[in-house]
């Protein structure tokens, strides 16, 4: 036991050293690209060190698989440089055991992955999302799909306007809304009228509404007297195809926890879940994932540096991480496009890559 909290001493210590550069790294180069991309709207420094600091929790989720099979390179590189597995290993101890304590810190790692970081992820996400949206619109643009539909948020100089769908159809460039509820809200945050239409199109910076009817909300004005038929209305809007549909397409902004409610309700409503389910499987089957890439990097440098050849064993192993992340990212879209099942797009990949190394680490331990 003593050897194996010294294994995961040393391996906390250069996970956390890992974290720190890459997330540094990281920092520096999302804030360059918040101030690109927020050149015209004049923001401060700490308004944009504050977007950045909201990206940071996603960024970390990402490259936990990066930071974790560099962390194991790092550790028994520094182990057979020093010759400790090869004392290890004289004191009748395998190299497959001096693994444990490295391959539990990963599924505990994978485990605070799930548990903690998802749900904080999720916030700051949203969060910054809706500053983003403010600095840019004075308001922000809220996106949410629901058991009761699609609600859209939108803000301008003009005022703000809450957008409710019963359907959408984003399949091509365009997206369409059917059953559509358009409340307007003035500059002060008074509503000053309501529109219904059949369906909705983006159009450039438009909403094109078919077959709308537009009632005033005005003190003193009788709506319905006063109300307008149009068979086509259009009325201008901040939001983008793109900006929809990436909202719509992700669930990154969805806690692990409140996922299966989602799914329920969406599917009750009758919207395709497939995204929502392969994601739910892949964020649960996140410690095997962080297992596998730990084997991965011990498989390659878990032997003498009097053989030589490091350099080449590092970039085997990292150029199979890689491999192995692409590979677990194209399940996750086949999952989604419905060409395979669900649940194997989720675990699938990180149990294939475990059963891979530990073949490897089978052969080079036993020739």
């Amino acid at each position: 036991m003593t050897l194996d909290f010294y294994y995961a001493r040393r391996f906390l210590q250069w996970f956390a050293v890992i974290c720190g550069v890459l997330l540094t790294l990281v920092m520096l180069i999302d804030l360059n690209e918040q101030i690109r991309r927020f050149e015209a709207q004049d923001l401060s420094l700490g308004q944009l060190f504050g977007l950045t600091l909201l990206n940071t929790p996603a960024a970390l989720s990402e490259f936990l698989p990066l930071i974790m099979i560099l962390t194991t390179i790092v550790l028994f590189i520094g182990l057979a440089r020093s010759s400790e597995l090869v004392v290890t290993r004289a004191i009748g101890r395998s190299g497959i055991r001096a693994l444990a304590a490295p391959v539990l810190l990963a599924a505990l790692i994978g485990v605070l992955a799930v548990s903690t970081l998802n749900p904080i992820v999720a916030a700051t996400s949203n969060r910054y999302r809706d500053l983003a949206e403010t600095y840019r619109n004075g308001g922000p643009a809220a996106l949410s799909l629901t058991g009761e539909g699609l609600w859209l948020r939108q803000g301008g100089a003009q005022g703000q306007s809450v957008i409710h769908a019963t359907g959408y159809s984003g399949d091509t460039d365009d997206i369409t809304l059917y059953d559509v509820t358009i409340l307007s809200y003035g500059p002060e945050g008074r509503p000053i009228r309501q529109t219904l239409a059949e369906e909705a199109a983006l159009d450039g910076g438009d909403w094109v509404l078919i077959k709308a009817k537009v009632w005033p909300l005005i003190v003193g004005v009788n709506p319905e007297t006063n109300a307008e038929r149009h068979s086509t209305l259009r009325l201008s809007t901040t939001l983008t195809s793109e900006r929809i549909r990436d909202t719509l397409g992700t669930a990154t902004g969805i806690s692990v926890y409140d996922l299966p409610a989602t799914i329920r309700e969406l599917s009750e409503a009758g919207f395709s879940t497939k995204r929502y389910e392969v994601w739910l499987q892949v964020e649960l089957a996140r410690p095997l994932f962080l297992i596998a890439m730990a084997l991965v990097g011990a498989a390659f440098t878990m032997r003498h540096a009097r053989f030589g050849g490091t350099g080449l064993a590092v970039l085997t192993a990292v150029l199979l991480g890689f491999g192995l992340y692409f590979l677990r990212n194209f399940a996750q879209i086949l999952g989604e496009n419905g060409q395979i099942p669900v649940a194997l797009a989720g675990w699938a990949p990180p149990v294939a890559a475990i059963l891979l190394t530990m073949g490897l680490l089978l052969h080079a331990e036993d020739g």
